[in-house]
Formats: structure tokens, sequence, C-alpha cells
């Protein structure tokens, strides 16, 4: 089921279905800025990424001597979230433990997504809580989808990324969704513009950590249009593309991240892991301005 909200200029839907956003539109204009999950190309629009971030070991963890098994990215943006309330300007949707996650992930969690849409501004919540009596781990990320290029007089290579902060950037490759443990510069003008080609995605993810940067910019070389990017206290950040065309560009701030090829297994050493002590809460979030 898709749930909505609107002001005077702008909608944005939802679905019960990982809680994703599928739509943020300009309805003066007709613009959509959420990618419209082609099957073709990429199927997803926004999903979240929990309780894992990235891709697993041999898709497994270990804890407490146990195996399980996780997909890539984690279970949340495949279950069916409960719209737990709405308001004029926001929704919100909860997901908590099943049997089902709780044969392959063994924790007990009650994880909220809030959506608020204010003026040209949309905010994406996170409330993870612990209602057990004992630690929970998880990491948390987000993998919005946006139309890239936004018009259809202009190409993917019109646009570039505009950085908050001036960037010193070198991205943690991957092999086969792992981290490889090299790394490679990623050339910024000016140290702070990226112009997107599809040529920088030919090895997977740009996975970057620790950004000075808590603001990035889409924007167009030949329109005065794109939207702000705003993430705080986010330690790892992925942009992503499917090269050969696809129109669209991922901006992902996450609270977690893939494993490496030397990975332990062990749930409680996997890096950018979140331990949440029993009855506590963790929050983060993310804004879209549509400038």
């Amino acid at each position: 089921m898709m749930h909505t909200l609107q002001n005077s200029t702008f909608q944005i839907g939802v679905q019960e279905h990982g809680a994703e956003l599928c739509s943020f539109k300009n309805k003066q204009t007709n613009l959509e800025y959420i990618w419209q999950a082609d099957p073709a190309v990429w199927n997803r629009h926004a999903p979240v990424l929990f309780p894992t971030v990235g891709k697993l070991k041999n898709n497994q963890f270990t804890y407490q001597e146990k195996a399980y098994t996780l997909p890539q990215h984690g279970f949340a943006r495949d279950y069916a979230f409960t719209l737990d309330s709405k308001t004029e300007n926001s929704l919100v949707f909860v997901l908590e433990q099943s049997e089902a996650t709780l044969a392959n992930y063994p924790f007990n969690f009650r994880l909220y997504i809030t959506y608020q849409l204010q003026d040209n501004a949309l905010t994406m919540s996170y409330r993870v809580e612990n209602p057990a009596n004992t630690a929970l781990y998880f990491s948390l990320g987000a993998h919005p989808g946006f139309v890239c290029p936004l018009f259809s007089d202009e190409q993917f290579s019109d646009y570039y990324l505009q950085f908050e902060k001036p960037e010193n950037l070198q991205r943690y490759l991957l092999d086969g969704g792992l981290q490889n443990g090299q790394t490679e510069p990623v050339f910024l003008e000016n140290n702070l513009h990226l112009p997107l080609t599809y040529a920088l995605f030919e090895k997977d993810a740009i996975v970057l950590k620790n950004l000075t940067s808590e603001k990035i910019s889409l924007r167009s070389r030949r329109h005065e249009h794109g939207l702000d990017f705003i993430f705080l206290g986010y330690p790892y950040f992925g942009i992503w593309t499917k090269e050969k065309n696809a129109p669209f560009i991922c901006l992902e701030p996450w609270h977690g991240i893939a494993d490496s090829v030397n990975s332990s297994g062990e749930l409680t050493e996997k890096e950018g892991m979140i331990l949440l002590p029993p009855r506590e809460v963790f929050t983060c979030a993310y804004t879209i301005v549509v400038t």
C-alpha cells in the first residue's frame, strides 16, 4: 500500500513494503526526483539498509558461535512495515522482529522510519530501539536513487556532485562487493566538484569514509536546478549507479559498511557495527532539499 504527503508544491509517496520512498515530485512542474525502479535497470527506489550495510563475506555472519545468513544490505527493504502514525506533514513506519527475522538475525529490535515534508525539503529520520535486556548489534544506511539527468535535453555527464567542503577523496575498492583493502584517489575539480561519468562506476560503488562534508549537492551544468543532500554524522558514504547509461545516481549515507575479503565473519568484530545497549535508542537522519 502507498501512503502520500503533499503541500502546495511537492508530493511524496512511500510504500509499506520496505517503508521505501517511491516518489518526490514537484506537482507544479511534474518533475520527479526519485528513480522509478525500472526493472530492466535497477528495480528499487530508495531502500533502507538494515541490519547490515553492504555485503557479508559468504553472505554469513557468526554470533555466539552460531552462523546466520543475510543478503546484501540486510532484510528490512524486503519486509512490510506498519504505518505507525500519520500527520499532515509526516509519516511514521515501524518494523519489529518476527519469527522470520529471528531465524537469520537473533536480535529483538524496533526500527522506526519517519518522513517529514516541509516546503521543498524532505527529511528521513531513523530510530532504532533495543527492547531487550541484551546488546543489539546492527548497521543502518540509506540508498536513495535520484533521476539523473532530470531533463530530456541533458546527459548524465552534464551533472556533477558538489561537496560542501574541500575533500581529498580516497575510494575504498570492492572485489565482489567486499572491501579488498585497496584505495584509489577520486579526482575533484577544485577539491569540490566530482564530474559524473559512467566510467567512475566500472569498479562498483564509490565507497568513502569520514567525509569532512555533511552536504553534497547534485548540480547540472546546463540548468540551474538540482538538489542538496544533507547528512549529519555518518561515518561512511556511497555513490553509485549502474554503468552503461543508467539514468540515476544514488547518494548513500551509511552507519556501516561491507565486509572485507579478510573479514572473520564474527558479527562483534565487523567494521561499522553499532552496539546498542539494552533499552537504548539510536537515531540518525538525512534531508533532501530541492533547489
